[in-house]
């Protein structure tokens, strides 16, 4: 192999050797980073050759996880093993997320060097959820080969949780979320995304566990799970209705109402001139604006922040203009309303990142809160929507404008027009399904569609589009509703309720996307137990799994 790459068989049959006494080498550090950057890659393609951009390799992910259950299976020691986890997780989130330089140097104006340091900080921080569990599955990892694969898939779930409740939470780059187009794909609907990381991870270590030890009771444990997993899926995917009677009296349906048409702007401002009131800011008012007032859809929808001024600070004819438009618009205008991306507050108060929508009334408001529904984003970016009092010193560091926002209500009201019931989220609020789930504990008012607004510009023209638009389409599959997207700079979509995009238009340019959508009533399964159990059947599940190989490798070491 000198000179040349090694080949896949090559990596898999270094993985499989009897690791080192001494320490992990140079060859198993380099195969362990590699496998990491796989599964970066595997949420979402990034280059134009082999496969499409953007799509989700659900089979270079199960690979990546094969590759490191192999080492941890040949691990002398846990403190090799929690080394290599923490290797393989810091690969992979510096990977998945490097666009974060981008906004910290490019538009945060931190210094290249200190932008490295805190995005690969940052990852080798999470990084350390890994390692305890993969130091943990060494230590009391069980003979058996289903239970040493079922302890691998409990913990590996358990570091994903720990991205997903802790510190604020970021989970971006779970690795469920390649298998959007999988064979497995059908199963979100049942168990949602951290399901599909678990069946991942169980199946990956199952068939490092056939490599290590090619036995037919070994290779069994392998088929075994495949078809069951695939089955299930396929019978889900056929016959969904049937699955959800027998979960809930709500199945999930067409709601049935008349053709339901929508606008989705994309106004392409650069985000270095966004908050700028020489260019960015009389562009964003004046194209939001006239497209606003030309929409004749049912629903017209902005990117997050589209108006990037507090409503005090606008001039005084542009949100009596909105409403005489939208909420009392002449005879014979057509009957339109509007979700526009807006931040809200004053200093007293304090500062939300909002979203209000406007629709025709009967009655005549007495002034702007009475006529507008406001959904206030609940889910903040650290750093970029709000900062600990004990890091405030970091704002003077950076250029991120509106950096210290109030969070809104976990569940809040949807918007109800012309029969349907539409859920915002902003930006990347749709990466927690289980906070979105809780809008579902009442099925009869559950939404009938999400809709989406963000701002990606922050990331420049990168993976992170990709990354964005397939974790919104794995919210469409878990719930089945069709999700609406609006962005300052893509991937402004329509997605149907299978996660499908129907809708798409170009990235980093400017237009109106106008499609015909149809709602969704009912709940799926996923939607009713989340709802009302959120993350704890999960981690019930991690401490059986637990106690079961604890005590497992008791009795064996008695033995």
């Amino acid at each position: 192999m000198a000179g040349s790459l090694p080949t896949l068989p090559a990596l898999l049959e270094h993985a499989a050797q009897p690791a080192p006494r001494s320490g992990a080498s140079l060859m198993q550090i380099a195969i362990v980073v590699l496998a990491g950057c796989a599964h970066a890659l595997s949420i979402a393609w990034p280059f134009s050759f082999g496969l499409m951009r953007g799509q989700p390799v659900w089979w270079l992910q199960l690979l990546s996880l094969v590759v490191l259950a192999l080492y941890l299976d040949n691990c002398r020691t846990w403190k090799r093993g929690a080394f290599l986890g923490w290797l393989f997780a810091t690969a992979m989130q510096c990977a998945t997320w490097w666009w974060l330089f981008i906004s910290l140097h490019t538009y945060g104006g931190l210094a290249s060097p200190l932008a490295v340091i805190a995005i690969v900080g940052l990852a080798a921080f999470l990084a350390l959820y890994y390692a305890v569990v993969c130091g943990l599955f060494v230590a009391i990892a069980p003979v058996n080969r289903a239970q040493r694969a079922l302890l691998f898939a409990a913990l590996w779930l358990m570091a994903e949780l720990g991205r997903v409740e802790f510190f604020t939470g970021f989970p971006w780059g779970e690795g469920g979320y390649a298998h959007l187009e999988g064979p497995f794909a059908n199963l979100a609907k049942l168990v949602g995304v951290h399901g599909l990381t678990l069946g991942a991870a169980f199946v990956a270590a199952a068939i490092a566990g056939l490599v290590l030890r090619p036995r037919l009771r070994n290779a069994g444990v392998v088929i075994a799970g495949l078809a069951v997993a695939a089955a299930t899926g396929f019978a889900v995917r056929v016959d969904a209705d049937t699955v959800s009677r027998f979960t809930t009296a709500y199945p999930v349906a067409a709601t049935g109402n008349k053709p339901f048409t929508v606008t989705l702007l994309q106004g392409n401002i650069a985000q270095d001139e966004k908050f700028q009131g020489g260019k960015g800011i009389p562009d964003a008012l004046n194209w939001y604006g006239q497209q606003l007032m030309a929409a004749t859809s049912s629903l017209v929808v902005t990117p997050e922040t589209a108006i990037p001024l507090l409503p005090a600070q606008l001039r005084p004819d542009y949100l009596d203009t909105l409403l005489r438009r939208f909420v009392r618009p002449q005879a014979g205008a057509p009957a339109t309303a509007a979700i526009i991306g807006i931040p809200l507050g004053n200093s007293q108060a304090g500062y939300s990142n909002s979203a209000i929508a406007l629709k025709p009334q009967t009655v005549e408001g007495k002034g702007l809160a009475d006529d507008v529904y406001r959904y206030d984003k609940h889910h903040l970016v650290p750093f970029g929507e709000f900062v600990h009092p004990l890091f405030k010193w970091f704002l003077a560091i950076v250029n991120i404008p509106l950096a210290d926002f109030n969070s809104g209500a976990v569940t809040q009201p949807s918007f109800d027009w012309r029969g349907q019931r539409l859920a915002p989220n902003i930006c990347y609020e749709d990466l927690f399904g289980e906070e979105l789930a809780a809008r579902f504990r009442d099925p009869a008012a559950s939404p009938t569609m999400f809709v989406n607004i963000s701002n990606i510009a922050w990331f420049g023209n990168t993976i992170a589009i990709d990354q964005h638009l397939n974790i919104s389409r794995m919210r469409a599959l878990e719930f089945e509703r069709p999700m609406l997207r609006a962005t300052n700079t893509g991937a402004t979509a329509v997605i149907d309720y299978r996660g499908r995009v129907i809708h798409l238009l170009p990235r980093h340019t400017r237009g109106a996307l106008v499609a015909e959508v149809e709602g969704r009533s009912g709940i799926t399964p996923y939607a009713w137990w989340a709802s009302r159990l959120g993350l704890w059947p999960w981690w019930g599940l991690i401490v059986l799994v637990l106690l079961g190989s604890a005590l497992t490798g008791h009795k064996r070491r008695k033995a």
